[in-house]
């Protein structure tokens, strides 16, 4: 049964329409002054307010905007009972968050059509809160989920470490790095196009076929292979309109060699040295188109040799495209220039680099999904 609060300093007006409303059946609680009828708000939680608009003490607008910004209350039907009649006076209370008006002197018949389609209209935004909670859930677990299958960690036979943050609860990036045998490790980072749910579910497609070699009769050690298996795999038409970028590498680590191909992904950048004198910058990308955008789409392999003290980093767009305070665009350039101020400290956090960029960063959240994989090979 729908409560319904009454806010009148008039006692006679209060049970006039205490005594019409519990004819209709409704349950009805009463208040005498603003202040009282807040309080009875914040212990009954009603589903509809009708609040008198001239009170001595807190008046009907001053209530009416103490309600609509309690999170608690905010979908709490109110209608304000007036004697004003003027568009300036139903403006006002517009503005302070009415959602409907009754005039003096109350007429029964309009007082229950208002109070009717006030109380629809309050189960309509119950309804829809509650969906927006479930919906909440759901991404939340899904969020979860993703970053449950996203590596741990490593530090033998060397140090790889990850940071991912998404600019909204889901997002399109991915990664993983696992060893193919012994010898071989794959590493790869994946940003689907777009942001969200729709973003995420390629990614994850994408993780779960790599990691169990789903794909049969592929060299997975053959970066080029598998992005031309990823793309027969993942056109738009099939994908709703998803395309994704890649770097998939793959380390042999007996002979310190890695092969690589990338499509349309940002270069990995592979910083070596042992001092700021003597540090060596090697920009990591092959062409060739985002997976899914093209059939015909053609990869090829690259392949570098690694020296001794070098760090490996594998980044999303997100990572140096950023608005900085003053409204102008970060770059890449700046970005390596911070992993290569990282090289030479002696832990070379990732927490570092992340700090620096949420300081620069202009907004509360990211534009887009940020993913950092870093790889310390000695």
């Amino acid at each position: 049964m729908f409560q319904i609060l009454v806010i009148d300093d008039d006692i006679s007006i209060q049970t006039l329409l205490k005594r019409m409303l519990e004819k209709q059946g409704y349950q009805v609680v009463a208040a005498s002054n603003g202040e009282e009828g807040i309080a009875q708000a914040i212990a009954y939680h009603p589903a509809l307010v009708i609040c008198d608009w001239i009170m001595p003490g807190l008046n009907g607008l001053e209530v009416c905007k103490r309600m609509k910004t309690d999170p608690n209350l905010s979908t709490t039907f109110f209608i304000f009972l007036t004697s004003l009649d003027s568009i300036a006076d139903r403006v006002k209370g517009l503005d302070a968050g009415a959602d409907d008006f009754i005039s003096k002197p109350i007429e029964k018949n309009e007082l229950k059509a208002r109070v009717r389609a006030g109380l629809r209209l309050h189960q309509l935004s119950q309804d829809l809160h509650t969906q927006k909670l479930l919906l909440e859930t759901e991404l939340a677990e899904a969020a979860e989920y993703m970053r449950s299958l996203l590596p741990l960690p490593a530090t033998e036979p060397f140090s790889i470490n990850s940071r991912f943050l998404p600019s909204r609860q889901l997002g399109g990036d991915c990664f993983d790095y696992y060893w193919l045998d012994s010898d071989y490790l794959a590493i790869y980072l994946l940003d689907t196009a777009g942001h969200g749910l729709k973003a995420a579910l390629p990614s994850i497609s994408v993780l779960n076929l790599l990691r169990s070699r789903a794909l049969k009769g592929l060299n997975y050690y053959q970066p080029s292979d598998v992005l031309k298996a990823l793309n027969q795999t993942f056109q738009m038409n099939y994908q709703n309109d998803k395309y994704f970028t890649i770097w998939y590498g793959v380390y042999n680590r007996v002979n310190r060699q890695l092969i690589y191909a990338s499509a349309g992904h940002p270069p990995a950048i592979l910083v070596s040295g042992t001092s700021p004198k003597k540090t060596a910058i090697q920009l990591l990308r092959t062409p060739g188109m985002p997976v899914g955008m093209f059939p015909e789409a053609k990869y090829v392999d690259a392949y570098c040799n690694i020296e001794k003290s070098s760090s490996l980093y594998i980044f999303s767009d997100g990572a140096y495209e950023i608005t900085k305070l003053d409204g102008t665009l970060w770059s890449l350039d700046a970005f390596i220039q911070i992993l290569v101020s990282l090289q030479h400290t002696i832990d070379r956090q990732l927490d570092q680099v992340l700090n620096y960029l949420i300081a620069l960063n202009s907004k509360e959240a990211f534009d887009d999904d940020l993913s950092i994989l870093q790889i310390n090979f000695d």
